[in-house]
């Protein structure tokens, strides 16, 4: 995955885009921003995420610290205490700055209006998009 923050519409960006979004990830990512301190060990990640595996939480974490999103944050050997979490995960500068470029810390109504400024859809996904719902959705 490329760590390429730009802010333009180029390929990388948007596919930096989709790579957050993923629906694990972009949980991951709310997770450490809903945490008081904005830092939760892995514990906490999996318990924040009971349906998920404790093998794919890592997993995903790994990936969106490959990606420069993340970042692993652990306790000085000093400060480290027996039965206690030493690695932390926080969102890295650059994430953060990426996330708010693309208003990915916003709530669902912006997500809602980042996904219809996406002007290069398919043919397919733009006839779904304007198939009927149902009124009680």
């Amino acid at each position: 995955m490329s760590s390429d923050f730009g802010t333009g519409e180029g390929t990388q960006s948007r596919e930096l885009v989709h790579f957050v979004t993923q629906q694990t990830r972009f949980a991951l990512i709310n997770n450490i921003l809903q945490h008081p301190d904005q830092l939760p060990s892995m514990y906490e990640l999996e318990e924040f995420n009971p349906s998920v595996s404790e093998a794919t939480v890592y997993k995903h974490i790994q990936k969106l610290i490959e990606a420069g999103i993340v970042k692993e944050v652990a306790l000085d050997d000093d400060q480290r205490r027996q039965g206690y979490p030493r690695k932390f995960y926080a969102l890295s500068a650059e994430g953060r700055e990426f996330l708010e470029d693309h208003n990915l810390l916003a709530a669902e109504e912006t997500l809602q209006q980042i996904y219809e400024t996406i002007s290069d859809k398919p043919e397919k996904m733009v006839r779904y998009e304007n198939a009927p719902r149902p009124e009680e959705a």
